[in-house]
């Protein structure tokens, strides 16, 4: 699995965000800004973030995801 389409998934999953990937494909950090994450604790956030390429992380495609969730007001 390509970082691409590590990030295409996310941005596909999580509404109106901004990914940016570090890494390789089966281990890689990520970082999702998304407005959609106000008012959200930290957990929720990274269950959101999870959600979203779940099936890969299932599959063994995806070993190990980093994740950092903002906001844009958080990550400016």
């Amino acid at each position: 699995m390509t970082l691409e389409e590590i990030q295409t998934k996310l941005e596909a999953g999580i509404e109106g965000s901004t990914v940016t990937m570090e890494g390789d494909g089966c281990n890689c950090s990520t970082l999702v800004v998304s407005s959609v994450f106000e008012g959200m604790p930290l957990l929720a956030r990274q269950k959101m973030v999870l959600a979203a390429v779940r099936e890969d992380i299932d599959s063994g495609e995806l070993h190990a995801l980093s994740i950092k969730a903002r906001t844009p007001e958080e990550n400016s």
